[in-house]
């Protein structure tokens, strides 16, 4: 990850904040930040359930060779 990319000063948070504010609206923020939420809740079950695939898989095959 590049380090210049989080390298925010004091003053910089705060106006991005106004902005992201100003761009939106007070009424949309939070349906944005919970239609965010749900995608990475989304995101991280598809994650799982992939593993559980792959793990069921390895031990159907371990099980088989036996």
């Amino acid at each position: 990850m590049n380090p210049l990319l989080f390298n925010l000063n004091g003053w910089e948070i705060p106006i991005i904040l106004i902005v992201f504010l100003l761009l939106f609206g007070g009424k949309k923020i939070p349906e944005f930040m919970s239609g965010l939420g749900k995608g990475i809740r989304s995101f991280k079950k598809g994650l799982n359930d992939i593993e559980d695939d792959i793990k069921s898989d390895v031990s159907d095959k371990s099980t088989k060779s036996n």
